[in-house]
């Protein structure tokens, strides 16, 4: 399904939440068609404006974020018992990278930690304006630096902990295999309590999970 498609889809629901929200227009009398035809557009799109703002930011989210993963290879809601009963995870270059990601960003957070982080990975994938694939997100730099800054530190990237790694193998497996994105909400950046980047104030806070918060770009309507 393209992405217009997706999103017409999204529109249609939400106004349909809002509970058919309706514009008091006043019909224009000329015999311009130009005219007839502009007073029409204003009239959708103050309902279109209209209807987003009576949904919560949280129900947007649930419906603008498309369905994930195939059905019936994970379980709905992952947890730590499950994980554990999971054979030692493998896979391919992108599977790599997710687990990589999970090692150096989240090893010392919770299972909800780990997962939300995941998640950002894996909604970047999914958003046109990041690269398509997980390498290619988690390993993104421009020129005012990485994505991910233990990708570009200097540093060794080297797995020093090998049971972390293990734990944090599994749960980049489960996502790939399409464990379900609900911590986050569509998120697609996250920083620590410790800092407050100026990107911060442009988007929308959408969850604090462990210690990272996360945020999504805010909804674009046709009249912003």
């Amino acid at each position: 399904m393209s992405v217009l498609k997706s999103w017409t889809g999204g529109m249609v629901v939400l106004l349909a939440l809002a509970g058919g929200l309706r514009a008091e227009v006043t019909v224009s009398q000329s015999n311009d068609p130009s005219e007839v035809a502009e007073q029409g557009l204003v009239s959708l799109l103050w309902q279109e404006r209209s209807a987003l703002g009576a949904i919560p930011a949280k129900r947007i989210g649930a419906i603008t974020v498309a369905p994930r993963g195939k059905a019936g290879e994970v379980p709905a809601q992952i947890t730590a018992s499950w994980l554990a009963q999971q054979p030692a995870a493998t896979g391919g270059e992108q599977f790599q990278c997710l687990a990589q990601v999970l090692y150096h960003e989240a090893r010392g957070e919770s299972l909800q930690g780990q997962l939300a982080v995941a998640e950002v990975v894996l909604n970047r994938v999914d958003d046109p304006a990041f690269p398509n694939t997980v390498c290619g997100v988690v390993h993104q730099s421009n020129g005012r630096g990485c994505q991910f800054s233990w990708t570009c530190d200097g540093r060794s990237d080297r797995i020093g902990n090998a049971e972390a790694y293990g734990e944090v193998a599994k749960v980049a497996r489960a996502m790939l295999d399409g464990a379900p994105r609900p911590l986050t909400e569509g998120a697609t950046y996250f920083h620590t309590p410790a800092v407050r980047p100026a990107w911060s104030r442009r988007f929308t806070k959408t969850a604090r999970v462990g210690n990272h918060i996360f945020y999504r770009k805010p909804i674009q309507t046709a009249s912003n």
